[in-house]
């Protein structure tokens, strides 16, 4: 990125009086992050640009009005900016004739877990979850589906049912989950749900910035209780006080990652009370 950015400044494309227009000046600067997950949020990213800590802040103000360096900031995915120039060479009837009514475009969809070719994949919003499979070459090794995380650990898990559902901003509402990042995570018939919402709590409580209390103690009190039920000792009440703290914190945080940690808690719950039931009174996992 350096590199081109260094290529088209020394061109003419970036900088003042760019292609020799006088007062026609644009530039780009590439900043590297150190990789905090919370800077995926754009306030957080904001602050991370101005040297400080990546934590978000309460809105209002919001970046358009006040951003970076206390001025207007506009904060764009770089797959919305990828999409700029196409649309601008093919014009806006080309981009809405691909994807649906209602969601329009492709999608880069990463594509993990239990499957053959797992990878990214470019496709048009309207593509069912089981079409996405079938891309990434199918479940491996021939074993059953049990569950799909369409949003990586921050979209509610959807299973056998949802699979037809097309991959849309709207198509999952009936599911009670979300399309989100389209980074999904496939998980087969011998992965054990309760390990999946421990694993994704636990990368939560660890990315969490730790600025708001319902966020910074409901994940790390979510993490203590799962992990107390996998391993066996967890008790009835263990699982009430699960659902008790995932429910206090929703609608409490400054931003959406503690909003996003209790998905994966929530669902697998609602989906696979039995395998949460069948840890209980020293039946966990080794």
């Amino acid at each position: 990125l350096v590199t081109a950015v260094n290529l088209a400044r020394r061109a003419g494309y970036l900088g003042q009086n760019i292609l020799g227009k006088e007062g026609f000046n644009f530039d780009i600067e590439v900043r590297l992050g150190a990789g905090a997950y919370i800077c995926g949020e754009e306030t957080a990213l904001i602050k991370s640009l101005e040297g400080e800590l990546g934590q978000p802040w309460s809105k209002p103000p919001f970046p358009a009005v006040e951003g970076l360096f206390r001025k207007p900031t506009v904060v764009n995915n770089t797959e919305t900016l990828a999409n700029v120039p196409p649309i601008i060479n093919n014009g806006a009837d080309w981009y809405k004739s691909m994807g649906t009514e209602r969601s329009a475009g492709v999608k880069i969809v990463c594509m993990s877990g239990h499957v053959e070719k797992p990878g990214n994949y470019e496709v048009e919003l309207g593509t069912t979850y089981r079409q996405l499979i079938e891309m990434a070459g199918g479940m491996r090794g021939g074993k059953k589906f049990k569950a799909l995380l369409p949003s990586g650990g921050s979209g509610p898990v959807i299973i056998e049912n949802a699979l037809d559902a097309p991959m849309t901003y709207e198509g999952l509402d009936a599911y009670q989950s979300v399309m989100g990042s389209s980074s999904v995570i496939v998980m087969d018939e011998d992965t054990d749900m309760v390990w999946a919402a421990l694993k994704m709590i636990h990368f939560f409580k660890h990315e969490s910035c730790g600025k708001c209390t319902p966020c910074r103690e409901g994940t790390f009190w979510m993490e203590k209780v799962l992990h107390r039920l996998y391993h066996g000792h967890g008790t009835e009440q263990d699982l009430q006080t699960l659902e008790s703290v995932a429910k206090q914190v929703k609608g409490r945080t400054l931003c959406a990652l503690g909003e996003f940690a209790i998905n994966p808690v929530l669902s697998t719950i609602r989906h696979f009370p039995n395998e949460y039931r069948a840890k209980l009174n020293g039946r966990g996992s080794a």
